[in-house]
Parts: structure tokens; C-alpha cells; sequence
């Protein structure tokens, strides 16, 4: 289906001082979560939020995301978020973003992959089941002028740190947020690299959930000059999410 502007949901927010990092720009992880809070909005308008799918024991998982950024809102500037679903599959569903500026122009595309699984067996949702196959009513062609999330693989065997998950990461659903590992991530990276670079892309592959008390070991591996490939194990052998970071 063609998508009108109904089809697209718009989401108004202010960078505020505690958002943003010592450069005054908001922080990845902040502009991740109001990505994610943008699909949650989007979708409860439609009738495919979490509230709806909790009472029926399903809920949405995010598995791949890949953001891509001309520049980043500054402190206490207003920026907006648009949504659209791109594509509705049997168990995923493709939903796109853009970052607008204060002057309504593009400033960064997101891309994002989502499953909806039960809570109860934690197995994928048939997407086209649901509700008689209505959400893919919302399919939408609004352009997303930047590369789907790639395939990441890391060779590097010696982790470049360790960490104990600990309450601050836990998420609503037991596990670690989404977001938390966006900052672990980041983290590895020395400050005076931020303030030298600022991030171009970044993409997350979220492969399984860790939980409290879990270790996640980082592993880095530099595949260009501003390109990073991450992989995040927990307890040693099981990958739980592997990223790309690449500066400018």
C-alpha cells in the first residue's frame, strides 16, 4: 500500500540539559530511547501497542537497529521524530524514522526490525494472523535514504572489558534494556575520541537477553579508520548483541 500522512506518526521533543553530553548534543542512547518511544506511540495509536498485546501475552522485541546522523539536536533545542512501518513480514516487521530539526529538515534516519513474541513460550507472533492481518493496513512508502542494518562478525578473541549487569540495566521485562547496551557500547571509546569525532552511524543486533548478575565481555575490533565492529558475549560464550559505530 501507498502510504498518506496518516499512515506516518510525529513526535515532538526538546533536547534537554541532562540528555545531552559535555558537546551539548543529545546523547545516543537518549535519541535511541525516544526512537523506541516513538514505536511505542505509533503503534499504540493503531491498536498494536504494548498494553493491548500484554493482556493477549504477546509483546514487541527489537532486533536490529541502524541510525544514521547529519547532526544531532543541541541542548534545549526543540526536534521532532516521525515513524512509519516500511514492511510487515510473516514474523518481523521493518519501521523507519526520521530526526528533524528545529526547522522541520532531516537531520538523521533510524531503521529498525521488530519481532512480536509470546510471553509465555517466547516464540515469534505470526504478524499476519494478528488482528485479521490488519497492521499491514499501515505499510507506508516514505523514503529512508540510508542502508538497512548490515552483518557484523568479530574475529578479536581478547574481551576490551567487563561488566556485571546490575539493577540500573534492567528493563521492564526482566532483562537489560535495550538502550543500556547503546551506553556500555559507547563506553568502550576513549572521551577524547567524541570530542574529536561525532558518530555517523550505529547499528545494534540484539541476539539474546542477558539478565542480573550476568558478565558481558566487549569485544572491538577496528575494520576501518573510523569504523568499529562490537560484539557483546555474556558469561563468557553466548552473544547477546553485536554493533557497528562508525565516526566522522
Amino acid at each position: 500500500m501507498t502510504g498518506g500522512e496518516d499512515k506516518v506518526g510525529t513526535y515532538k521533543f526538546v533536547a534537554e540539559p541532562f540528555h545531552c553530553d559535555f558537546s551539548g548534543r543529545l546523547t545516543m542512547s537518549v535519541l535511541g530511547n525516544h526512537l523506541l518511544n516513538c514505536a511505542g506511540f505509533h503503534a499504540a495509536d493503531r491498536g498494536f501497542g504494548m498494553a493491548t498485546l500484554n493482556e493477549n501475552h504477546y509483546t514487541w522485541v527489537l532486533s536490529r537497529l541502524a541510525v544514521e546522523l547529519e547532526d544531532m539536536p543541541r541542548q534545549y533545542e526543540e526536534f521532532s521524530i516521525q515513524t512509519w512501518v516500511e514492511n510487515v513480514y510473516r514474523l518481523f516487521t521493518d519501521r523507519n524514522f526520521a530526526i528533524l530539526n528545529n526547522e522541520g529538515k532531516p537531520i538523521g534516519y533510524a531503521r529498525s526490525v521488530w519481532a512480536m513474541i509470546s510471553m509465555e513460550t517466547r516464540k515469534p507472533a505470526d504478524l499476519l494472523t494478528l488482528h485479521g492481518g490488519s497492521i499491514t493496513g499501515y505499510v507506508c512508502d516514505k523514503e529512508c535514504p540510508i542502508g538497512k542494518p548490515g552483518r557484523v562478525k568479530v574475529a578479536e578473541k581478547t574481551p576490551l572489558f567487563h561488566y556485571q549487569i546490575r539493577y540500573s540495566d534492567i528493563d521492564i521485562n526482566g532483562h537489560v534494556n535495550s538502550i543500556k547496551y547503546i551506553e556500555h557500547i559507547l563506553d568502550l571509546f576513549p572521551i577524547g575520541l567524541f570530542k574529536e569525532k561525532r558518530i555517523k552511524r550505529f547499528e545494534m543486533a540484539y541476539v539474546a537477553e542477558s539478565y542480573y548478575d550476568d558478565t558481558l565481555n566487549f569485544y572491538r575490533e577496528k575494520v576501518g579508520e573510523n569504523e568499529y565492529d562490537i560484539e557483546v558475549r555474556k558469561n563468557g560464550t553466548d552473544v547477546v548483541v553485536r554493533s557497528k559505530v562508525i565516526f566522522m
